[in-house]
């Protein structure tokens, strides 16, 4: 049996809980939604999931039913509660809860002692979805597929084309990683409480070999031309790429930062081989 709106509002009050605005916490109160973000994640028997802010553990149970789950969750408060959920509505032995802060944790060393790859499936908190997905990328190879509920505008960020509004920083830096793909609009009325906005599920499944280049210096120069979004790459970049560097790599120094796919800031990094000695700052 998944979750519903009365389950959930009776769990609640049991536990004398009510979602937290700070830590970005909604509830789904959907079983439709449940059911569509497991079948979109196309979870296998016995798969290593893990879950990031499973709040009362309405995910969480029906991920345990069929796979090991490692939830994440920060709210200790949440905790007897999920647990509940988990023995009443779940498989709790194929689950083990962490009260941590998912931003806190060095994932590197995190994953060295859970071997194996992982999916990550959850409904994260719109608080922190763009800096976690983006750090998990970074230093969590481990982690192979992402099928996470995020706010539509996050989704949109990430899934975004060059030479459009939603495409910057964490466009460039996920594409790099991954394949991504919005897979629908999830209504604010499957929420409690039900947030302003609308919601996406967003799949991400990372690339078998990525593209070779230093990242640190990809990195700094996406983040440098996107700060200054507006202004020629010649003017942005200014303290990294001299104009030969643009020809070498067959780029437009006039362009802007949207114009540039993920193979052009690939190709304008790589000419980068003495940029200590053009004054940058390599510190990303």
């Amino acid at each position: 049996m998944v979750l519903g709106k009365t389950e959930v509002k009776r769990i609640m009050k049991q536990h004398d809980l009510s979602p937290s605005r700070s830590l970005g916490q909604n509830f789904v109160i959907d079983p439709n939604t449940i059911h569509r973000i497991i079948r979109d994640a196309d979870i296998k028997t016995n798969e290593q999931i893990i879950e990031i802010g499973p709040g009362l553990g309405c995910l969480t149970s029906e991920l345990s039913l069929n796979a090991k789950v490692l939830a994440i969750e920060l709210d200790r408060y949440l905790i007897p509660a999920l647990e509940s959920v988990l023995n009443q509505y779940g498989t709790k032995e194929n689950v083990e809860i962490i009260q941590h802060d998912a931003m806190k944790i060095d994932w590197q060393n995190f994953f060295s002692s859970r071997p194996g790859q992982w999916k990550m499936v959850a409904n994260l908190p719109y608080n922190i979805a763009t800096p976690l997905l983006l750090k998990m990328l970074e230093n969590a190879p481990q982690l192979q597929e992402i099928c996470v509920m995020v706010q539509w505008e996050v989704a949109e960020r990430f899934a975004a084309s060059t030479r459009t509004k939603s495409y910057g920083i964490p466009s460039v830096k996920t594409q790099y990683w991954a394949d991504v793909k919005v897979l629908g609009k999830v209504s604010p009325n499957v929420f409690l409480p039900v947030p302003k906005v609308d919601s996406a599920i967003l799949k991400i499944r990372r690339k078998s070999i990525p593209l070779a280049v230093d990242y640190q210096k990809f990195s700094l120069l996406v983040k440098t031309a996107f700060r200054h979004r507006r202004k020629m790459l010649r003017k942005s970049l200014i303290q990294f790429i001299e104009t030969s560097h643009f020809s070498m790599a067959e780029i437009d120094p006039k362009a802007r930062p949207e114009e540039l796919s993920v193979d052009d800031w690939v190709k304008l990094t790589k000419t980068l081989t003495t940029v200590e000695g053009n004054g940058g700052d390599l510190n990303v």
